[in-house]
Parts: C-alpha cells; structure tokens; sequence
C-alpha cells in the first residue's frame, strides 16, 4: 500500500468551498413578531364584520408587540436576519394594510374615488417607509426617524376610528367625520415618506438608573391612561404625529441640519442629504 503525503491531503482539504454558516431562526423574538401580524390580522377581519373598536384595538396590541420583539432580541441576543424581514413584513400588514382597509370600510368608501386613493396613498407610504427605513438604517441618527414611523401613523388613523365608535357614533352620524378621516388618513400617508425628524426614543436607556421622581412620572402616566385610553392614546400619538414638524421648525430656526441622514458623506448617494 503507497504511503499517502499528508500535505496532499492538506492540499485536498483547501481546495473545498467552505461550508455556509447556517443562518438560525430564533423562536422567542419572532413569537413576538408573529403575534403583532396577528393583531393586525385580527384588526382586518374584526373591520370587515363591522366590529370597528375591536379593530382598533387589534392595531394597538400590535404596535405594543412590535415595540417588544426587537428588544427581546437584542436582550436574549438572538437578533437574525430572518427576524428583521419578518418584522418588516409584519409592520406592513399590521400598520399598512390593515388601517388602510379599515379606515376605507369605517369612511372613506361614502367617498367614492378619493377614499380608496386615500386608502391607497397611505397604504403605498406605508410601504415606502419601511423600504427606505431598512435602506437607510446604517445612516440615520438613530436618535430620529426619517418621516413618522408606521405604527405611529396607524395609531393617529386608528385613534380616531377608536374615540369615535367608544362614544357609540359611527362616521356618517357625525357630520364632517368622513372628511376628517379622510385628512387623517392622507397626512399619516404622506408624513411617513417625509424626511422630517420624529423622535425615536432609541437613546433612552432602561438598564441605567433613574431618578426617583421619573418612576413616579411613569406610575401617573399609565394612571391617566387608564382613565379613559381611547382619548388619552389618540390625544398622545396626535401630538408625536405632529411633533416632528416642531423638531424640524426649531431646527431651521436655530440653524441646525434638519436631515437625520449621518454627517458622512463618503457615498456618493448621500451627497445633497445634509442640509
């Protein structure tokens, strides 16, 4: 029997493609991400039986699930690439589609033409948010959104539907409220594809020590919520959907770059960003 040359064999070894790491899928974030669909899920089939607060509140569940399964991730470390496109796509069912068809079947169908394009305008923004968002993730200040985030906007759309059905009127019982859900509906649209800066409440750090007066503050605030949480929610996420447009008067007038897009301008892509 020849004697076998062990750098042959060293040899053979490189010559073979090394093997892809096997990209994981892990069940705890992704549980979260599958309940928020759900929600929204949920919200859709509840708006097409004429079960509108329900609706309303599916969305809300939702938005509370998503805000939970990136920082479940990020504390278990179980962050994975399937998990980001699951969560976008989930965000687009959730806080894209279904407040559009809801909002549609609430109102906006007594308007003929211009309701469904309302419909539309929002439901595409809603798409265009969360493309540019997953393009632009590695150049945003993470301090700021780039245009108001999708569950944001469905919360100001599905705000109103909310307050509206909890005092037992619906949109033709109250005059005007067609229109208004109509303008809710296209400004929640066409902000998300601003680039105006929304506050992101990313650098807020929970595993820091806090005075004690902010605990007390956090205690009154769930407080005044529970007081009556259609009106208190909708008056909140109303005043964050308007808030970027402070930031970003206030900004101008101080002189301040008013463009969440970082300061590097070594792509050529990014170049006219920055002012």
């Amino acid at each position: 029997m020849p004697d076998i040359d062990p750098t042959a064999i060293d040899h053979l070894d490189d010559d073979e493609p090394p093997r892809p790491r096997r990209k994981g899928i892990y069940i705890l974030p992704n549980l979260f991400t599958l309940a928020a669909l759900f929600g929204g899920f949920y919200a859709i089939v509840m708006a097409m039986n004429g079960q509108f607060e329900q609706a309303a509140v599916g969305v809300f569940c939702a938005m509370v699930l998503d805000s939970l399964d990136g920082r479940v991730a990020r504390m278990t470390n179980t962050q994975s690439a399937f998990g980001e496109q699951m969560d976008s796509l989930s965000d687009m069912v959730s806080f894209g589609a279904a407040p559009a068809l809801i909002a549609y079947e609430w109102a906006l169908k007594d308007l003929g033409k211009p309701g469904w394009i309302a419909a539309f305008v929002y439901c595409s923004g809603a798409a265009l948010r969360l493309a540019r968002f997953n393009t632009n993730i590695a150049v945003v200040d993470k301090r700021f959104f780039q245009g108001l985030p999708s569950p944001a906007a469905a919360a100001v759309v599905m705000g109103l539907i909310w307050v509206v059905t909890d005092l037992g009127e619906t949109a033709r019982s109250i005059p005007g409220m067609v229109w208004l859900t109509f303008a809710f509906t296209l400004y929640a649209g066409l902000t998300m594809v601003t680039n105006i800066p929304f506050y992101s409440f990313k650098d807020v750090n929970f595993r820091r020590t806090v005075p004690f007066i902010a605990i007390v503050a956090i205690a009154l605030g769930i407080a005044v919520i529970t007081i009556h949480p259609p009106i208190v929610l909708f008056g909140i996420f109303v005043a964050y959907g308007v808030s970027g447009y402070g930031v970003y008067v206030w900004k101008r007038m101080k002189g301040k770059p008013v463009s969440v897009i970082s300061t590097s301008t070594d792509e050529p892509d990014e170049r006219g960003l920055h002012r």
